[in-house]
């Protein structure tokens, strides 16, 4: 099996705790290092209390890029806050020793590259074979990752009006609490925001556009009182004589051969995939109406555990490699 040496820009967050988590326990990996300014010196499980006793390392102030062009496998995870990794990327690039650029593996968890066309867009359900040898990829956004679960089957027949709601958890929101983030202003309430204008909607679009479906999308997010978990609804009118098996059959098929996206009856449930890189998806339709509901861990599938699904297939590994492992059910 492939070896690689791993480091982590921004390890002391969200993202790069369920990185370090899930780097952890893959056997391709030999070595994990991560960076954090603020918490350099300290051990990781000074920030992530779960991984003390099973992840030893300790937060570096500045990368070691000698370290890194070192390896014959380097692989970089960025997981910076939004903006941060796009800025700093020309220093970096003057950082690197000579010859890192070309054999460096780099995944970034933010949204600076999602719609840069010289980055692969990692929605590793989708034309995974895109990820073969890939070495800039831009994982997707939580909310993309449902929404697209959600209607890249119906692609084929371009509903003439998607309506989506979808709830998120407050780890969506990243370390930092803020007014409308900190969980307990929100523990207790449910509420929308960033009404029909959120930025995932943008990833979305030019997936489906590339499929040839301008969709006409109506995206409505919402804060919801929960840590982790994004439950996602669509719905859309059906073309004629589809009716809820005709529906299910259609996702079973688009998802045949995805090992992480299950296809439940009735409603998902969101436990059922907390600290998981399962996504579950179930279907209803009557009256010439349908729905689609997704269920994942905003920070599993929707983050952490997708980017280590890319590291796989980029490096021509089985997908599921470090990644077989149940949610943490009942929550």
């Amino acid at each position: 099996m492939t070896s690689v040496d791993v480091l982590i820009l921004g390890a002391s967050g969200y993202g790069g705790g369920e990185l370090l988590r899930w780097l952890s326990m893959h056997p391709a990996v030999a070595s994990l290092r991560g960076t954090a300014r603020s918490h350099a010196g300290k051990p990781f499980h000074a920030q992530h209390p779960h991984l003390r006793g099973l992840v030893e390392g300790t937060f570096e102030a500045t990368p070691d890029w000698e370290a890194l062009a070192a390896s014959e496998r380097p692989v970089l995870f960025s997981a910076l806050p939004h903006g941060e990794f796009g800025k700093l990327w020309p220093e970096l690039e003057a950082a690197w020793p000579a010859g890192l650029a070309e054999r460096l593996t780099i995944i970034d968890l933010s949204a600076d590259f999602r719609l840069d066309p010289a980055w692969i867009y990692g929605l590793v359900d989708w034309k995974p074979e895109r990820m073969k040898g890939a070495t800039r990829i831009a994982n997707p956004g939580c909310f993309a990752t449902a929404l697209h679960l959600a209607l890249l089957p119906l692609a084929e027949w371009r509903p003439a009006f998607i309506a989506v709601t979808a709830a998120t958890g407050s780890s969506g929101s990243g370390a930092a609490p803020s007014d409308t983030t900190h969980h307990p202003t929100r523990a207790a309430d449910f509420r929308a925001y960033k009404v029909l204008g959120h930025q995932h909607e943008a990833e979305v679009l030019r997936t489906l556009a590339s499929e040839g479906w301008e969709a006409p999308l109506s995206f409505v997010p919402q804060s919801a009182p929960m840590v982790r978990g994004i439950f996602a609804t669509a719905q859309f009118p059906l073309p004629a004589g589809i009716d809820a098996a005709a529906l299910r059959a259609r996702y079973e098929a688009a998802y045949a051969d995805r090992f992480f996206v299950r296809i439940v009856d009735g409603s998902p449930r969101v436990a059922a995939t907390t600290g998981s890189a399962f996504a579950d998806i179930a279907v209803a339709a009557r009256g010439g109406h349908g729905a689609v509901m997704v269920a994942l861990d905003n920070l599993g599938k929707g983050m952490a555990a997708q980017a280590v699904q890319n590291l796989n297939l980029a490096l021509g590994l089985p997908e599921w490699t470090g990644l077989k492992a149940a949610g943490s059910w009942p929550g």
